[in-house]
């Protein structure tokens, strides 16, 4: 059967790979550590889960209004107004099944074939296979000199006739990274230079780490609201990777234009996770509190221990749970066979840093037990020092 090429050109997801394989390896018995998934380890705050029992009582079963219920988009639009001081309207909301499809969505909405689309390297793996799929061209602009935080005079060398947005990811996968409030004045600023629309996907904003702090972009550079599209959702705060519930927030006629999309793709999210959503956004702050703080302790516990590993080098992450590791100075530099040999040998799973635009690096989530983490870790030491 003749295949399409979009379909022979797309790479599959390198997490979700390294991902199935663990779980294909312990599956036969064997002691595997898996530091590859963006997964919470924590379970789903009672709130959502009480109200996903009740919402099945009620008989709440069916169908859904397609950009999502109304209840949900209320408490999306009442959070960004409480947490941001920005003001959206239930109608600028738009609920999807996940953030990838939500990404997924608004990229068919604004980009055209031969578009380019500025995506700033180290970068999640999925958004350039999103904006090809779209029929545009993801172009890498690189961060590692300088903190994995964008500068104007690196994005200046990747500006063309045919760049038409940019997407940008704070707290970052897979680096940790925090864009400061003055990286992202400078990053609204070359967007109304170059009339660029943005995507500004902060959905591990609630985990920001010692003194950083998250800003939204639009709080840094309010003139951009109408060109911008906030992702977010509900998978990493309150742990619910598995409902499947991401969103959108943004100028009204693009939030229909990813409604009509959606209408063809999907049509609405799970009605029953809709409504866990709407309880955990309204009713599970202590529990966000607790697990970040969780995840700030083993943040610094991993950081120490990868410290004394000669040949590598770590920094402190700022937020989300990654931590990058450059693994350039040891005697395996190939991130790709690096991490094929330690799964094989050691039974440790983590993520090469090619999928996500760095070579040479490999990415290591903390969202795990302190046990696994230490163990993982002194797995790792093994590895690197038997090279």
């Amino acid at each position: 059967m003749k295949l399409s090429q979009r379909a022979i050109n797309i790479k599959p997801s390198a997490t979700l790979a390294i991902s199935d394989k663990a779980k294909e390896i312990k599956a036969q018995g064997k002691p595997i550590l898996s530091f590859s998934a963006g997964e919470p380890d924590f379970n789903t705050p009672k709130a959502a889960g009480d109200a996903a029992a009740k919402a099945i009582e009620r008989g709440e079963t069916h169908y859904t209004p397609n950009s999502g219920i109304a209840e949900l988009k209320k408490n999306v639009a009442l959070y960004y107004k409480e947490r941001f001081g920005l003001e959206y309207q239930p109608r600028d909301v738009v609920v999807t099944c996940g953030v990838k499809a939500m990404l997924y969505e608004t990229i068919q909405a604004l980009v055209d074939p031969g578009d380019e689309v500025l995506l700033f390297a180290p970068a999640w793996v999925s958004y350039v296979e999103q904006v090809s799929l779209a029929g545009g061209k993801a172009v890498s602009v690189e961060t590692a000199a300088t903190g994995f935080s964008p500068t104007a005079g690196e994005i200046a060398k990747k500006i063309t006739g045919s760049t038409r947005g940019m997407i940008i990811n704070t707290p970052n996968n897979p680096t940790g990274a925090v864009y400061s409030e003055e990286t992202l004045r400078m990053l609204a600023d070359v967007a109304i230079k170059h009339d660029l629309w943005v995507i500004f996907d902060e959905v591990y904003e609630r985990l920001v780490y010692g003194n950083a702090k998250h800003v939204n972009i639009l709080q840094a550079a309010p003139e951009i609201k109408d060109r911008t599209i906030i992702a977010n959702g509900v998978s990493k705060a309150y742990c619910m990777t598995g409902w499947r519930i991401g969103y959108a927030l943004g100028p009204g006629d693009v939030i229909k234009k990813i409604d009509d999309i959606q209408s063809h793709l999907t049509s609405n999210a799970s009605s029953i996770a809709q409504w866990a959503a709407a309880a955990a956004i309204q009713e599970s702050e202590d529990e966000v509190l607790k697990n970040r703080a969780e995840f700030e302790t083993r943040r610094d516990i991993i950081c120490g221990l990868l410290s004394g590993i000669k040949g590598i080098k770590a920094g402190l992450p700022d937020g989300a749970f990654y931590v990058l590791l450059d693994i350039r100075n040891t005697p395996l530099p190939d991130d790709m066979e690096f991490c094929r040999r330690l799964l094989e040998e050691k039974y440790v799973a983590l993520v090469p840093g090619a999928a996500f635009f760095a070579p040479g690096y490999v990415r290591i989530s903390y969202a795990c037990s302190e046990a696994d983490i230490r163990e993982g870790v002194s797995r790792i030491k093994e590895f690197i020092e038997a090279l």
